[in-house]
């Protein structure tokens, strides 16, 4: 047991930094590395472009898909690790799935930056979604594991603004020292190894209730689904992200093929991109976090965001320019910020079962992180479809509104904060 409060300053301020390289590694192949990777491979400077766009859509939905299974089983089985059994230094339930998910992803970056064909490099992807899915599953656990309900709004908001600050450092990192592929892979490859071994040591991690202490049923892993809430919510929060990432991940190959800028500009004005869209969703975070802890009214908060995201590909759709695009940067920022600060907050609220927190966080984890990775695959499909991006727009408009109108079925708890939840008294 370390020496950090739960919830206080260098608690949060570890498990920000924790998630900020998560998101690094995560997002910055998928925004950068990966599409260079496979555009180099595949495209010979004809239309063979597009090739690499549903390729790298491929690879990104089969790590997805690998993602959503390691997820919540893993978070299933931290749920019942009898820490009691294993070396004091790895005590707990959630700490040996952040090590084995940390070391997993580093392995996996390295392998991936060696990847000389697609097939290699999609083999490689799948050991970095399954790494990442297990970590987030371990890490995201503490929040309802340790924390009170109005805390819970701050650690999501840590959580949602890293997000954005990741993909800002982690493309920011590469385009600005000029680190080529391998050298990109194998910096974030250091950084998730380092941070994530010192975070899965350095954050507490109790014992779990001896009475959840049994072996876990794999076969149960999706069992919470069954809660209609819960069901929604997460489907809700599936749907939003898609509608996310269609515009976000395929950005540096619109600026390539649908603006015709030059890989040397495009790659810039990829960085100015991100910037503007990270600004806007850290100050996003941290409003709608602040509200949801101070007010509450999470789902509303939640259903809110996810709208006023969608109204980003209207922007691009109407003024397909690259000063449209920034001004969708910033709205889709704002959007989104709010929505996966609000979301999560709304998720710890709506978890059917206590002493199921990891397994049930694993899966909202997954669709957040699959809507992330299904997304390029969904775009480049609409893409390749229409021999440009237009339809890639329409969809993200209408995937971002219907997921906002599909939380809007979940109830929101009634409960008396900071007690506990309407559904942690009825376990």
């Amino acid at each position: 047991m370390t020496g950090l409060t739960p919830g206080g300053r260098r608690w949060l301020s570890l498990f920000t930094l924790v998630w900020l390289v998560i998101w690094m590694v995560q997002l910055t192949p998928l925004q950068l590395l990966l599409p260079l990777q496979l555009d180099d491979q595949l495209s010979d400077g004809g239309d063979e472009w597009i090739r690499g766009v549903v390729v790298s859509g491929v690879i990104l939905g089969i790590g997805g898909l690998a993602g959503v299974i390691a997820g919540p089983a893993s978070g299933a089985f931290s749920d019942r690790t009898d820490g009691t059994r294993m070396p004091a230094a790895f005590g707990g339930r959630r700490r040996i799935w952040a090590l084995a998910g940390t070391w997993l992803t580093a392995v996996s970056l390295v392998l991936t930056g060696f990847a000389h064909r697609p097939a290699l490099v999609a083999l490689a992807w799948i050991g970095v979604s399954v790494g990442v899915a297990v970590a987030s599953a371990a890490f995201t656990a503490l929040i309802a594991d340790q924390l009170p309900l109005e805390r819970r709004g701050a650690a999501s908001a840590a959580v949602g603004s890293s997000q954005a600050l990741g993909i800002v450092l982690g493309v920011g990192t590469v385009v600005m020292l000029g680190l080529g592929v391998l050298p990109g892979y194998l910096l974030l490859a250091v950084l998730i190894g380092a941070v994530g071994t010192w975070a899965a040591f350095g954050l507490p991690d109790p014992a779990a209730p001896a009475a959840d202490v049994r072996p876990a049923d794999p076969t149960r892993v999706w069992a919470s689904l069954r809660d209609s809430d819960f069901a929604w919510m997460l489907t809700g929060r599936l749907v939003a992200n898609i509608g996310n990432a269609l515009i976000t991940s395929l950005l540096l190959f619109f600026l390539m093929y649908g603006l015709g800028q030059s890989d040397t500009d495009a790659e810039d004005n990829l960085l100015i991109l991100v910037v503007v869209y990270t600004i806007f969703v850290v100050i996003a975070s941290i409003v709608s976090g602040t509200i949801a802890d101070r007010y509450g009214h999470r789902r509303r908060l939640t259903v809110l965001a996810a709208l006023f995201q969608s109204l980003s590909g209207l922007v691009v759709l109407v003024d397909p320019t690259f000063v449209a695009a920034m001004i969708a940067a910033a709205v889709m920022g704002v959007g989104y910020g709010a929505f996966s600060t609000a979301g999560l907050a709304f998720a710890t609220d709506v978890l059917p079962r206590e002493r199921d927190h990891g397994r049930d966080l694993g899966i909202v984890n997954v669709a957040a992180a699959l809507g992330q990775l299904l997304g390029p695959m969904i775009g480049a499909g609409l893409v390749a479809a229409v021999g440009g991006f237009w339809l890639m727009f329409v969809a993200s408009f209408a995937l971002s509104a219907a997921g906002g109108l599909i939380t809007l079925r979940a109830r929101e708890p009634r409960h008396d904060m900071p007690g506990p939840t309407r559904r942690e008294r009825q376990t």
